[in-house]
């Protein structure tokens, strides 16, 4: 069983894990073996743990899930040049990459909390030589995307990596909604859970506009609520919730 080694144990990384424990063998590199522990407790699957510090990386297949002004002090910890490092870090550069690591090759790939559910939505760029199986990995955990340029993979993260947060917040608010108007809130959120299930699998078929189309007949209470929703600009909110989040990948 091919290894994969983790240098990072946050939440993205578990998720992560989590999709690929049943087809690869996992190795994980923090700062804490407590929290170590604590991974592998959370994934339930028994994995290889080790600290940071001279850490050989040597010939490795790392998926690289520290925080982005981390990668420095990270980098000065860890010795040997990794065969490819498939990097989760936004607004993270391939150059930046390359500059603080050695490694033969460098995947920027930006995954969604869903992976968890192998049910993520990643995109990917980089070395076209390493594009195959980093596709192959990324696949354990949902569908893949490859992207052309580093700029389109920065706007993707604050579509699809970011997306998540953005849905919750709908799914909350039209819950809240019915709540508002005498739904118990079990009912609600049941139904709001059904709504989005059914809707991810429509939107695989249909374009989003014809979706639209076929649920909203003339004079209809679906009129009247989409209506008040271009009142209260959730459109252009979503449109410039990408813009803000795409502006920030390039800071970070």
């Amino acid at each position: 069983m091919q290894t994969i080694t983790f240098i990072g144990n946050g939440n993205m990384a578990l998720s992560i894990a989590k999709g690929l424990k049943n087809k690869y063998h996992i190795e994980v590199v923090g700062r804490d073996m407590d929290r170590l522990n604590q991974f592998e407790k959370e994934l339930d699957t028994k994995i290889d743990k080790y600290l940071l510090d001279d850490f050989d990386i040597k010939e490795k297949n790392v998926l690289l899930c520290v925080k982005p002004n981390n990668i420095h002090q990270v980098s000065k910890q860890l010795k040997g040049k990794a065969r490819v490092i498939i990097s989760i870090l936004a607004g993270t550069t391939i150059e930046k990459i390359q500059k603080e690591f050695k490694t033969q090759g460098v995947i920027r790939a930006m995954p969604n909390l869903a992976a968890s559910k192998q049910a993520s939505m990643t995109t990917f760029t980089g070395d076209e030589e390493f594009k195959a199986e980093a596709e192959i990995i990324l696949k354990s955990i949902g569908q893949t995307r490859w992207l052309n340029s580093q700029k389109e993979l920065d706007i993707a993260t604050a579509l699809a990596g970011s997306g998540p947060a953005y849905l919750a917040l709908i799914a909350e608010a039209l819950a809240d909604g019915a709540v508002k108007q005498g739904l118990k809130r079990d009912d609600a959120l049941a139904i709001t859970k059904g709504l989005f299930d059914g809707f991810g699998k429509l939107i695989q078929d249909m374009h989003p506009a014809l979706l639209k189309d076929g649920v909203m007949s003339p004079g209809g209470t679906t009129a009247a609520g989409y209506s008040a929703l271009e009142d209260g600009s959730v459109r252009s909110s979503c449109i410039n919730a990408i813009e803000s989040a795409y502006k920030r990948a390039l800071e970070l």
